[in-house]
């Protein structure tokens, strides 16, 4: 399970949380207990846009030395060096090219006042239309100068993560992240504990080497029972979610275009985690989650504070390359490219954005419940956070076989960090 809440940064666009449930993470616990900024190498088909809370920071403060200041000793808590001198310079430059072509263009118009004027009194009209050739040639150099340093400015913007909350425990790894509750008692055997995958293959129900055959490593068939329970835990949640905590079901498409993964902060930096296909001329991607599409649904709309709070879920296949995980989680459910979820997203009032986000985590925690399976929950530091979070609690269920607790929910605010602006 994963959740989200996010806060638009106008009043009148308010507030959003979401969650997802991997139903692969799911089966993957529940049959053991039976038994720095980088350049991304793949470029954006000209996306120019500013998110919700990078604008917010860097707009809505001043802009100024001591504000940037500010955010980066927050920012630095994620292991992010915010790059002040840049921003300062390229404020200057913008700042700089803006004048000189407001300048240039007013200086044009008068002399082009002018002209008719001359000409009206039939005077030699030559050399000063001459003269509004050169301002109109320096007008456009200095609007260009503008654009590209306003793209430099945006393709850094577009780089750095959400500042955490204040209420986030503050720290550098995994080991620093805080316990907040346990709930259940993890079990004991007094017999040899067999992981999902030997339960699985030994039933017939888990195939890897025929998920291989058909697709390649970290794909999966699932089969007779194992795919029954697959598909009823789909229906459980959904249920669940509608029934009782309040969510609209939603239907997404699986294909989303470059747009809609900027907008909830998967691209430019995760590019290289993402399924991209081609057709005609434009990249589209394979979903990663389903917080993509069903945010992005409602991208780009100014919603009544008397329509809030929006809850929806939907449950959908989702695709990661899973670049950078080489030789980590290679046996099992663990870690695929391709596995399911049921996610659940809440658009809300900002000033209840973090009431939000423990009441989607009271909701994952429910299904865990309801499984009848041990897990903790854990606040998560700020140097473990993810990109876009604010806030964030992972949920983590005891794995007999492994002896241990696993992330399967993860839980987070991100204010209003994926609207754009």
């Amino acid at each position: 399970v994963a959740a989200h809440a996010f806060m638009p940064a106008t009043p009148t666009m308010k507030a959003f949380a979401p969650a997802q449930l991997s139903i692969q993470s799911v089966l993957a616990r529940a049959l053991p207990s039976a038994r720095s900024w980088r350049q991304q190498t793949r470029s954006l088909s000209n996306l120019r846009l500013t998110k919700g809370s990078i604008s917010s920071l860097y707009q809505a403060k001043g802009r100024t030395e001591d504000s940037l200041k500010e955010i980066a000793s927050r920012l630095a808590t994620k292991k992010f060096e915010l790059d002040v001198p840049f921003m300062l310079d390229m404020e200057v430059q913008r700042k700089s090219a803006q004048a000189l072509a407001s300048d240039l263009q007013a200086e044009r118009n008068s002399k082009s006042k002018m002209i008719g004027m001359m000409k009206g009194k039939g005077e030699d009209t030559t050399a000063i239309m001459a003269e509004v050739d050169g301002l109109k040639a320096k007008t456009n150099e200095a609007e260009e100068k503008m654009k590209e340093v306003e793209k430099q400015l945006e393709d850094y913007l577009a780089q750095i993560p959400n500042a955490p909350h204040e209420s986030s425990p503050v720290g550098a790894a995994e080991s620093d992240n805080v316990e907040v509750l346990k709930w259940g008692t993890p079990p004991t055997f007094d017999f040899e504990i067999k992981d999902h995958v030997d339960v699985g293959e030994g039933i017939n129900g888990i195939d890897f080497a025929a998920g291989s055959k058909i697709a390649g490593a970290r794909f999966v068939t699932l089969a007779g029972p194992v795919a029954q329970m697959h598909r009823a835990l789909v229906q459980l949640m959904l249920d669940q979610h509608t029934n009782e905590h309040g969510y609209k079901e939603v239907y997404v498409p699986y294909i989303v275009n470059e747009e809609s993964l900027f907008g909830t902060g998967q691209l430019p930096k995760f590019a290289e985690d993402l399924f991209m296909t081609r057709h005609q001329d434009r990249n589209f991607y394979l979903i990663p989650t389903a917080e993509v599409p069903v945010t992005n649904m409602v991208r780009d709309t100014v919603l009544a504070e008397n329509d809030l709070p929006l809850r929806m879920t939907a449950h959908t296949p989702c695709f990661r390359s899973e670049a950078g995980s080489y030789g980590r989680d290679t046996r099992g459910l663990i870690r695929q490219h391709q596995f399911e979820k049921v996610e659940m997203i809440q658009i809300v009032d900002p000033a209840k954005s973090y009431e939000a986000l423990e009441e989607l985590t009271g909701h994952a925690e429910k299904i865990l419940q309801m499984l009848e399976l041990p897990y903790r929950k854990m606040a998560l530091c700020t140097g473990d956070m993810g990109f876009g979070a604010t806030k964030t609690y992972d949920l983590e269920v005891w794995l007999p076989a492994q002896d241990t607790y696993r992330e399967i929910s993860s839980c987070s605010n991100c204010e209003d960090f994926q609207v754009s602006s």
